[in-house]
């Protein structure tokens, strides 16, 4: 019998466009609730330092290659993407914006929802979006300000400073309360994910009421801009993870976590720092991503039912012995 968290994370996708749906036609749902972003946020990164362990620590620490690499590529890979796309479909100086801070930005935790339901490496998952998340907070900034100097004047250190407390201080701080209160912090586990869905939705609702003007004379360049950034993440980091010679459930977790951004960070940094255009990029990925994963996952998971693929990690465990 599946969980009510388990049929949940199934209805992503569509609650996703529902919430977002609400925002555009009834704005006035969510735009009161725009000081919320910040503290949902926050409170998404504390249930992350929640779900992490010792073990955790001591995996990357073991073999740290397959991190390295794959938040390498994440914060190589997405920003370059995001501003070509921008500059070939000739977007505007704000949703170009916004396209940069997507794409310098930390995956998502939806992420690791999508990899569990792809039959990935949830470990992995896990792991590099615990990496690439602290070292978002500097590589963040400073990627926004190497890309869009050229644009528009970037405040690295006060968004540096931003990040801290939405991002670090939450993070450690539920690393800490696990560590503290564990029998306590395992009591919460099994709520985690409905709280940190609940919360992700609330985060599209509000981005997308305060952007219900634009949307509703959005044209299609900014739709297929979202669109290819997110397909193209997902194929470079799976194709650059293969020649990297990672097994392939290594390989498919990178791809996930490479393409998914922490596309409600770049809409709180884009309507904190820039405007509420800016952030229209970060609404969009937030909805489509979130439905290109769980598409993906239901693919991906089948498959790994399926002869080929078992065959196929069979052959890849026998290279890594050879």
């Amino acid at each position: 019998m599946r969980s009510p968290q388990s049929r949940l994370t199934k209805l992503f996708p569509i609650l996703a466009i529902a919430v977002a749906a609400t925002g555009a036609l009834r704005p006035d749902s969510f735009v009161a609730a725009q000081f919320m972003i910040i503290p949902l946020l926050a409170s998404i990164m504390f249930m992350m330092g929640l779900t992490l362990t010792r073990d955790d620590a001591q995996r990357i620490a073991r073999d740290p290659r397959p991190v390295a690499v794959g938040v390498a590529l994440q914060f190589l890979l997405m920003p370059i993407l995001a501003l070509t796309l921008a500059k070939l479909l000739q977007l505007s100086t704000p949703l170009t914006v916004g396209m940069v801070l997507v794409g310098s930005c930390a995956g998502g935790t939806a992420s690791n929802v999508i990899c569990f339901l792809a039959r990935g490496d949830v470990a992995l998952s896990v792991s590099m979006t615990f990496v690439s998340t602290l070292i978002g907070v500097v590589a963040t900034p400073l990627l926004s300000q190497f890309y869009l100097a050229e644009q528009v004047a970037v405040d690295e250190l006060a968004m540096i400073e931003s990040l801290l407390q939405i991002v670090f201080v939450p993070v450690i701080s539920g690393f800490c309360f696990r560590a503290v209160l564990p029998r306590l912090s395992a009591a919460l586990q099994p709520a985690l994910p409905l709280f940190s869905v609940i919360c992700i939705l609330f985060i599209i609702g509000i981005v997308v009421a305060l952007n219900a003007p634009q949307l509703r004379g959005i044209g299609p360049l900014i739709v297929l801009a979202v669109v290819l950034h997110n397909a193209l993440g997902i194929a470079g980091g799976f194709t650059l993870s293969r020649l990297f010679g990672f097994d392939l459930k290594q390989s498919q977790t990178i791809a996930i976590e490479v393409g998914m951004q922490n596309s409600g960070l770049a809409a709180a940094l884009s309507l904190q720092f820039f405007s509420a255009t800016a952030a229209l990029p970060a609404a969009l990925f937030s909805i489509w991503h979130n439905i290109s994963g769980a598409l993906l996952a239901g693919h991906w998971g089948r498959q790994r039912d399926s002869l080929k693929y078992l065959l196929a990690d069979v052959k890849d465990s026998e290279m890594d012995g050879a």
